[in-house]
């Protein structure tokens, strides 16, 4: 449409379609009461997603409410009061169920869980919780059932953002007709790269300060190990590159290995070729991601008459089982019940205000520093204190 300025503007974004479709779906709503989604979505002959959005729209007028497994009408008696308190949209939250999915049960996440849990009972919400997998290829069936089967009212997830199928899961959570939140990722959609709510930890802040611990403490040669498979490696090896940069270190002249899988036969050797390098390069100290990995390679150290953290310090990242191992390893701490909460809140906030521009926020991790990190006296480097054990043995 162009005005007489000149100007240009979008049309109404309820076009006639639109309209009519979503009259149709009251007029359902008045004929058979609460509806699923499913149920309207083939009376309609529509989309499940474009009934959501009907509904997300109706929802936003005042003339739907959703319920568990699809939507009904709002009677007259049920009616939102005129005048709210600012505190209003709190309470309409109460009953309201919040779908969850992450890539694993048994490891990070359960925290992450535990502490989204703990919100939504504050708000007395509650938390369908679905494990995916790191080696899923595609999500989007999961979600589907949480959203299309079970009713959720908003979606906290942390979906794989390397497989060929990513893309179109992000652009279908985009138009879900539900508050979207992703844990542990960013994403865009759409030609103007608007960006999805997200809670994230800031992880190269995490590894940036397990540099700086190591470096306080005398150490100039300060390595990394990476997990494989891990979205969380670039961001652990950009902290790791800035914090070196800031410190006057050369990475070029010390240790950087991704770790295969646990589950691969070529585990054990790199492992050992690690240790080798650090000997042929004089690195004293290693950044390591993640616990698991941190305690593979001391174990490894102890194999090789190698102190920790006499001959090597050693930082994991994760913090996850670190503190039980012994030594119990210094480790930076990612906020996962923080994560968790935060992300509640967001879908929250969402669900009472749909119109709010997007959040996006960072939290810090921690750093706890144990017996795995020590001052670089500056004797025998690692090279010459494993000869002279070997010399010991003999």
């Amino acid at each position: 449409m162009t005005l007489e300025n000149g100007d240009t503007k979008a049309p109404d974004a309820r076009g006639p379609l639109q309209v009519a479709r979503r009259q149709q779906l009251l007029e359902a709503l008045q004929r058979d009461g609460a509806m699923r989604i499913s149920d309207l979505s083939q009376a309609l002959n529509a989309a499940p997603v474009t009934i959501r959005r009907d509904i997300a729209q109706l929802a936003a007028e005042g003339l739907v409410q959703r319920v568990h497994g699809g939507v009904a009408l709002i009677t007259p008696d049920e009616s939102p009061e005129v005048e709210e308190s600012p505190t209003a949209g709190t309470s309409s939250l109460s009953g309201r169920t919040l779908g969850m999915l992450v890539p694993s049960l048994d490891y990070y996440w359960p925290d992450v869980a535990r502490g989204a849990e703990e919100a939504a009972r504050e708000l007395d919400m509650r938390i369908v919780l679905r494990g995916s997998s790191y080696d899923t290829e595609d999500d989007k069936p999961q979600i589907e059932r949480l959203v299309d089967r079970m009713g959720v009212d908003g979606l906290i997830i942390a979906p794989r953002m390397d497989a060929p199928t990513a893309q179109r899961t992000i652009d279908w959570l985009a138009h879900a007709g539900v508050p979207v939140v992703l844990l542990e990722r960013t994403a865009t959609v759409g030609p103007h790269h608007a960006v999805m709510e997200s809670v994230v930890t800031d992880h190269a802040l995490g590894a940036a300060m397990a540099v700086r611990h190591l470096t306080s403490l005398g150490h100039r040669k300060v390595g990394v190990l990476l997990d494989s498979n891990s979205p969380t490696r670039p961001h652990v090896r950009r902290g790791w590159l800035e914090a070196a940069a800031e410190c006057g270190l050369d990475p070029a002249a010390t240790v950087e290995v991704v770790v295969p899988d646990v589950r691969s036969p070529d585990r054990d050797a790199v492992l050992d070729e690690v240790l080798d390098r650090c000997q042929a390069t004089g690195t004293t100290a290693l950044l390591v991601h993640a616990d698991a990995e941190a305690i593979a390679l001391v174990q490894h150290c102890e194999e090789r008459h190698l102190s920790v953290p006499g001959d090597l310090s050693i930082v994991a990242y994760d913090d996850e089982v670190a503190a039980l191992f012994s030594p119990p390893l210094t480790a930076v701490r990612p906020p996962r019940r923080s994560i968790g909460r935060a992300a509640v809140s967001l879908v929250a906030d969402r669900l009472a205000d749909p119109d709010r521009p997007t959040h996006r926020v960072v939290i810090s991790p921690s750093l706890r520093i144990r017996d795995s990190t020590a001052e670089h006296t500056h004797g025998y480097p690692p090279a010459q204190a494993a000869e002279r054990s070997r010399d010991d043995q003999r």
